[in-house]
C-alpha cells in the first residue's frame, strides 16, 4: 500500500509540472500524510505571483506618498506632479524603466479587460475634447469588486486618488494595461 501510495504521489508531481493556464491564482499545492491520512491540500502562491504582488505594493506606496501634492505640468517632484510624471517616477524609484509621457506609456505591457484589473495596473484615459489620442494616466491601487481606485494628478486638485466609477473617469477611460 505504502509503495502504491509513493508512486502515485510522483505521478501527480510529475503531472502537476506540466504545461498549464498562464493565469492561475495558486500554482502549486502541498499534501501534507501522516501514515496514510492525507490532510487538506494548502494552496501556496506562486513564487512570481508574490513578487508581482511586492513589486506592485512597493510602486503604489511611492505613488501615495505624493498623494496631495499639487499639479505642475512636466512635474516630478513633490513640488509638483503631471500624471505621467507621477507613474515615471514610481516606477523608476522602483527599478522599473518606462516612457515619460502618458501616450508612449499606453504602447507599453499587455492590454487588459476592466474585469482583470489588479493592483499596479495602469489605466489611460482620453480627456482632451479635442483631441483623439490618450492623454492622461492613472495607478490602480485598489480593486473592491467593480470598484476600482487610481492614484493620478489632476490639474484642479493634484494628486488624488479617484475611482473609475466616477462619471468622467468612467467616460474618458480608454483601455488598461499590466506592465509588471
Amino acid at each position: 500500500m505504502f509503495r502504491k501510495t509513493i508512486i502515485l504521489l510522483l505521478f501527480f508531481a510529475v503531472a502537476a509540472c506540466g504545461p498549464g493556464k498562464k493565469k492561475r491564482t495558486y500554482s502549486r499545492t502541498r499534501t501534507v500524510t501522516v501514515e496514510g491520512s492525507t490532510e487538506d491540500t494548502i494552496p501556496l502562491k506562486s513564487e512570481k505571483e508574490e513578487i508581482v504582488n511586492e513589486k506592485a505594493e512597493a510602486i503604489i506606496s511611492t505613488a501615495m506618498s505624493y498623494s496631495g501634492t499639487r499639479y505642475k505640468y512636466g512635474g516630478t517632484t513633490n513640488k509638483g506632479m503631471d500624471c505621467s510624471g507621477l507613474v515615471y517616477v514610481s516606477l523608476k524609484e522602483n527599478d522599473i524603466m518606462f516612457p515619460r509621457s502618458s501616450y508612449q506609456m499606453s504602447m507599453e505591457g499587455q492590454k487588459i479587460e476592466v474585469g482583470e484589473v489588479q493592483k499596479g495596473d495602469l489605466l489611460y484615459f482620453q480627456t482632451s475634447k479635442t483631441g483623439k489620442r490618450i492623454n492622461h494616466v492613472g495607478l490602480v491601487v485598489e480593486v473592491d469588486g467593480d470598484d476600482i481606485k487610481f492614484i493620478h494628478a489632476t490639474t484642479s486638485r493634484g494628486v488624488l486618488v479617484s475611482s473609475l466609477r466616477e462619471g468622467y473617469w468612467k467616460y474618458a477611460f480608454v483601455k488598461a494595461m499590466r506592465i509588471l
